[in-house]
């Protein structure tokens, strides 16, 4: 028999809501909230609370007490991505419906602009630059690396024309793979693949998890890229500021997360216990739930089919399938695109950060015809106003 999953003690409890402790009391009064009660006091089902408290933060979202506080605080124009009817798509196409086609050829599409591949000098920049990490560096600190190596290689960096913006963006997509380990390939899925020694049979798994990463709405390292765009930083610059905002434990981090909670239930640790461990950090459910969709996250759904056929896609299918059903019994959340990356990386024996590395690759796209749009609009408009609120 498994251990039992851990449970929450009350103030354990109001500190990931937020809260008091009587406040904790006052959501089992009204029936938000469940304990049990034993001889050392009242506790509280890990699952249940993180469920709990992520449905104060949606509510909270969509009803911001005050008018320049809250989410969202300006709406941004945008024709590159949407969602609609838990449906992601990129100008009006579904994104699902381009998993088959090569990356680069999706990127050109978006783009509206040729492939120019990185030159040898400015990849040997980068490799140099990642070869000067220490060995425990992680996949985010190589791509920073890389992405210095790629900057301090172009003297051409900070004109803001679009052809300059999308040779950078070029440069990056198919310079990076090579940079960080891989070989060069006209397939930019295949050549990231073999930075991590993996067979071609991965290369359309990987292909497919890049097509759906290219963009979704307004993320925060996407926002973060189109505010340093706006004060017209160079397309490098807008790049680093995104991977900044990207490189937190409730963005694309959370992928290696969940690639560690997935990698533990495969190792044969029991689901509750590998999710109460996963939990500690305070950081929600890694690998499941999405404020944007109702349901299963579209991008996860569309991917999910490309693991059967990895080395090890059954053994990591059965793992995704018992965490999901204790997470949709006990929080009521389904698989997001972090569990799919989690599952892509464990099928294809690729290291547990490589989740994180498909994730900025495939979004680099997005970020690139961010910051392009961004450059066609007033410089400084996202330079919001404080509220002074001390005494």
């Amino acid at each position: 028999m498994p251990a039992p999953l851990p449970r929450l003690n009350a103030a354990q409890a109001a500190a990931r809501l937020g809260v008091k402790p009587e406040t904790v009391y006052a959501y089992v009064s009204r029936g938000l909230l469940g304990r049990e009660r034993d001889a050392r006091g009242s506790t509280f089902d890990a699952l249940e609370v993180e469920a709990f408290a992520t449905g104060r933060r949606r509510a909270a979202a969509q009803a911001p007490s005050h008018p320049t506080t809250g989410m969202p605080l300006g709406v941004v124009h945008t024709d590159i991505a949407d969602i609609e009817d838990d449906e992601l798509l990129y100008r009006g196409r579904r994104a699902r419906d381009l998993v088959d086609r090569p990356f680069a050829e999706v990127v050109a599409w978006l783009w509206d602009a040729e492939r120019v591949d990185a030159p040898d000098p400015a990849i040997g920049s980068a490799r140099e630059m990642v070869a000067a990490l220490p060995p425990h560096a992680g996949a985010m600190d190589r791509l920073r690396a890389a992405l210095t190596g790629f900057a301090a290689d172009d003297p051409l960096r900070h004109d803001a024309s679009p052809a300059t913006l999308h040779r950078i963006g070029w440069t990056l997509l198919t310079g990076l793979p090579v940079a960080l380990g891989g070989d060069p390939d006209h397939d930019i899925a295949l050549s990231l693949a073999r930075a991590w020694n993996a067979p071609a049979s991965v290369g359309p798994a990987v292909n497919a998890a890049l097509v759906l990463l290219i963009d979704h709405d307004l993320a925060v390292s996407t926002f973060a890229a189109r505010v340093a765009a706006s004060a017209r930083a160079d397309g490098y610059a807008a790049v680093s500021a995104a991977l900044g905002a990207a490189d937190s434990p409730l963005h694309i981090s959370a992928a290696t997360r969940t690639a560690r909670l997935l990698t533990r239930v495969r190792r044969g640790l029991d689901p509750e216990r590998a999710l109460a461990e996963a939990l500690q950090d305070g950081n929600g459910i890694p690998g499941f739930g999405h404020p944007l969709y109702r349901d299963v996250d579209d991008r996860a759904d569309a991917l999910f089919p490309f693991i059967a056929a990895l080395p090890d896609g059954a053994a990591t299918m059965d793992a995704v399938h018992r965490l999901s059903e204790v997470v949709a019994a006990r929080a009521r959340l389904r698989p997001n695109v972090d569990l799919a990356l989690a599952a892509l990386a464990s099928a294809a024996r690729l290291p547990e950060d490589a989740a994180s590395t498909i994730f900025v690759v495939g979004r680099l796209a997005g970020w690139i015809a961010h910051i392009a749009a961004e450059y066609a609009e007033p410089a400084m408009r996202l330079r919001p106003r404080g509220e002074y609120v001390g005494r």
